[in-house]
C-alpha cells in the first residue's frame, strides 16, 4: 500500500483517517464576495480523491451529500497509486467506472471539458482518471491507447524515481526523458492525454517540455522560491510550463512549509501568489493532493501512518520532510477548501476574475486545448 492509497482511500480503498463527514460547515467569517465568487466559479481540483472510505457500495447518503455540498465540480483522481501493477490498476479503473454507475446523480466521469461544465450545472462531482506514475504502462507505450479508450485523462511520466519514460524527483539529477519517454509524450499528444510533470525532476521535466506539441501540466507542487524541496519547482520550470500553455496547481501538502510545522493558508497562499507572478493569471490553479474532507487521525492511524512513512523512505520514494507531519493545510483541512482560497485570494487585493481563473477556470481552458 502506498501513500496515496494509506491517506486518500484510492487503490486499495482503505481510509486512513476519521473524517468528518457531514459534520463541516462554512465559515461564517468569510466574506460574502468570496462565496459569491466561489458560487459562480467551475471548480476544479487538479489531484484529489472522492470521499471514498471503502469499496462497499451503494455510498452512504451523508457521502453522497458531502461531495455534492462541497461545491467542487471537478477532481483529477489517481488510479493505481505510484506502483500499482497493470491489473491492479485496470481494477481500480472498474471500481470507479461501477461509482459512477451506483450514483450517476452525484458522480460523472470526465473525458472532455464540456464534461465539467455539465457537471457543475448537475450539481455533480466529475472524475477525470488519471495516473500518478506510469507503472501499470511496464514499458509499453501502445497501452497509452488502451488506458485513454477507458478514459484516462491525464498522467505523469514517473513517480520519484525512475521509470523506463523518465526521471522523478528523487532521481539522480542527470537522469532525464528517455527514448521511450519521447515516444510516450507524442502518443499522449497524439491521443488527446495530458502530460503531468508534477513528481518528474528538472532534466525529466525540460526535455519533456521541449517534446510536447501540447501545452504540459504540473497539477500538484509548490514553490520552490518559497520553500525549497524537492517536491517543489523551480521558476524556471513554472515559467516554461506557463510558456507551453500550460496550468500550475498548488498543494495542500507539508511540502510548503519547513519541518517540523504544519503549513498553514499563509504559507500556501506564498505559494499561490508567487505562482501568479511568475506564470500569470492564466496558468495557476489548486492541485490540493489530500483528502476529500477533514482528515482526523486516531492515534492508532496516526500510527499506521507514521510507518508507512518510514517504508516509503527506506524505499527511497519518499521526498524530504515528509517524517511526521500529516498531509493537510491548516486552515485548508475542510471540503470546502476552495471558498477558503477564494477568500484569502481576495483579501490579498486579487482580482475576483483571477480568482475565478485559479478556482478552476485555467485547468479547464489547458484540458479543452490538451484533449
Amino acid at each position: 500500500m502506498d501513500r496515496r492509497e494509506f491517506a486518500l482511500g484510492a487503490g486499495a480503498l482503505l481510509a486512513a483517517g476519521s473524517f468528518g463527514g457531514a459534520a463541516w460547515a462554512y465559515d461564517g467569517a468569510i466574506s460574502s464576495r468570496a462565496r459569491s465568487v466561489h458560487r459562480r466559479a467551475i471548480i476544479v481540483d487538479a489531484n484529489l480523491g472522492p470521499p471514498i472510505t471503502s469499496d462497499q457500495l451503494p455510498l452512504p447518503q451523508a457521502t453522497l451529500d458531502l461531495a455534492r455540498n462541497a461545491g467542487v465540480s471537478a477532481i483529477k483522481t489517481s488510479m493505481g497509486g505510484f506502483n500499482a501493477p497493470f491489473e491492479d490498476t485496470l481494477d481500480e479503473i472498474a471500481f470507479y467506472q461501477r461509482l459512477i454507475e451506483a450514483h450517476p446523480d452525484y458522480f460523472r466521469q470526465i473525458r472532455t471539458a464540456a464534461d465539467i461544465t455539465a457537471a457543475k450545472r448537475a450539481r455533480q462531482v466529475g472524475i477525470i482518471f488519471s495516473f500518478e506514475s506510469a507503472a501499470c504502462l511496464e514499458d509499453k507505450v501502445d497501452r497509452i491507447d488502451l488506458f485513454r479508450n477507458l478514459g484516462v485523462c491525464v498522467m505523469q511520466l514517473s513517480y520519484n524515481t525512475p521509470s523506463p519514460f523518465g526521471a522523478g524527483v528523487m532521481s539522480p539529477p542527470e537522469s532525464t526523458l528517455t527514448e521511450l519517454g519521447r515516444q510516450a509524450v507524442a502518443r499522449m499528444n497524439e491521443k488527446g492525454v495530458a502530460l503531468d510533470l508534477s513528481h518528474a525532476n528538472p532534466a525529466t521535466t525540460s526535455a519533456a517540455i521541449e517534446a510536447s506539441t501540447k501545452p504540459v501540466l504540473i497539477t500538484h507542487a509548490g514553490c520552490a522560491a518559497v520553500h525549497n524541496n524537492p517536491r517543489n519547482k523551480s521558476d524556471e520550470v513554472m515559467r516554461a510550463v506557463a510558456e507551453k500553455g500550460g496550468v500550475f496547481g498548488i498543494f495542500d501538502l507539508f511540502f510548503t512549509a519547513p519541518s517540523p510545522r504544519q503549513p498553514n493558508v499563509d504559507d500556501y497562499i506564498a505559494h499561490m501568489t508567487h505562482a501568479l507572478n511568475v506564470c500569470g493569471e492564466d496558468h495557476v490553479g489548486i492541485g490540493s493532493d489530500t483528502s476529500f474532507d477533514t482528515m482526523e487521525m486516531s492515534a492508532e492511524e496516526r500510527e499506521g501512518w507514521n510507518a508507512e512513512t518510514q517504508r516509503r523512505i527506506a524505499a527511497g520514494v519518499a521526498a524530504p520532510e515528509e517524517d511526521g507531519r500529516l498531509p493537510f493545510t491548516e486552515g485548508l483541512n475542510r471540503p470546502d477548501r476552495a471558498l477558503v482560497i477564494a477568500d484569502a485570494l481576495l483579501d490579498r487585493g486579487i482580482a475576483p476574475r483571477v480568482v475565478e481563473k485559479v478556482l478552476g477556470g485555467n485547468f479547464i481552458r489547458a484540458f479543452g486545448e490538451i484533449w
